[in-house]
Parts: C-alpha cells; sequence; structure tokens
C-alpha cells in the first residue's frame, strides 16, 4: 500500500511536471525556464532518491505520448529524454536533510539544503542537455559560436535560471506549508528524543 501510494503520487507529480512545460517561457531557439522542475524538486525532497528517480523517468518519458518529443537521433531523443529527465530526481539526495531540519525547526538549514537540492536536481538534468547540444545541436549554434560554448550559455542559463526558480518557490513552500515535505505515511526523519 504505501509503495503504491508513492508510485501513485510520483506518477500525478510527473504529469503535473509535464503540463506545467505547456506554459510557455521559452525565449528565442533555445533559453526556456522548465516549470516541471518545480514539483519533481518539491516530490524529491518529500519522498526521496529513489522515487524521485522513478517520477522523473516517467515525466521524461510522458513527453512520447504528449508528443513533445524534438527527434534529431534515437541516441539524441534516449540522451534528452529519458536519460536527462531521471536526473532532475538527483534532488532527492537532500530530502532526509531538508526533513530532518523542518522537524527540528531549524529554518536556515532546511532552506540550505532545499537550495541545494534545486541546483543539484536541475543541475544533473541540464548537463544532459548540455551533452545533446554539443553533440547533435551543435550543428544549429546561432551565429556560427563553438557548439561547447553555444551549449554551454544556452544550457547554462536555461538551467541557472530553472534552479533559482524552483529554489525559491521550493523555499516558500517550505516556510508556508513545512508539512508538504512531510509525509505522514512514511517520513524519512524522525523527531529527536528530547
Amino acid at each position: 500500500m504505501y509503495k503504491t501510494r508513492i508510485l501513485v503520487e510520483g506518477t500525478i507529480v510527473a504529469a503535473l511536471s509535464l503540463v506545467l512545460s505547456f506554459i510557455p517561457t521559452t525565449i528565442g531557439s533555445s533559453f526556456t525556464i522548465s516549470l516541471g522542475m518545480i514539483p519533481m524538486t518539491l516530490f524529491a525532497l518529500r519522498r526521496g532518491l529513489k522515487p524521485a528517480l522513478m517520477s522523473a523517468f516517467i515525466w521524461g518519458i510522458l513527453h512520447f505520448p504528449a508528443s513533445q518529443v524534438v527527434y534529431l537521433s534515437v541516441i539524441q531523443v534516449l540522451i534528452e529524454y529519458p536519460i536527462a529527465f531521471v536526473f532532475a530526481g538527483f534532488a532527492g539526495l537532500y530530502a532526509k536533510k531538508v526533513q530532518q531540519a523542518l522537524v527540528d525547526q531549524d529554518v536556515r538549514t532546511a532552506r540550505k539544503n532545499i537550495i541545494l537540492g534545486s541546483f543539484v536536481g536541475t543541475g544533473a538534468r541540464f548537463f544532459w542537455h548540455f551533452i545533446a547540444g554539443v553533440i547533435f545541436w551543435g550543428s544549429y549554434a546561432l551565429w556560427g559560436m563553438n557548439p561547447w560554448l553555444f551549449s554551454l550559455v544556452m544550457n547554462g542559463v536555461s538551467g541557472l535560471a530553472t534552479a533559482i526558480v524552483t529554489a525559491i518557490v521550493a523555499v516558500l513552500v517550505a516556510e508556508k506549508a513545512p508539512q508538504l515535505y512531510l509525509p505522514k505515511d512514511g517520513r524519512l526523519v524522525q523527531k529527536k528524543s528530547q
């Protein structure tokens, strides 16, 4: 029952992340803010690494039936969808630290680890978009830029903007509704005995 609940929750989060990606935030040919990282990061910090990786994988796969896949080659599609999106779940590495800080009412530590989780999850995902940008999108680089530099600038700026927006929202959620990080059916941490 517990695992089923987490699977359902993760699938709903993946679908919500996909829906948020339909909100237009793209500027130019490559710069975008991925709003789907917000619910994915919240879920990762709520449930931990393994459920987050599963949910992020589902998010990547949902791009196929939603016809949101930009196809150049099979390898490029594998890197940019299943692989890159799975790495968004790495925000879950900070779940225990965030939850312990919230249980201990240590707002500063909670905030620090939420920001770290947001940047790690977003950075891990955008690393793979950067790799795909160099290998597969380099010939489309604007102004004849070096593919490494073009991909670094476009994916770096997009990843940084996404991480900042995600971190801001995730910190605000922790301050206004910290219970969203502390599921009643299986906390990663327990309150220390006095």
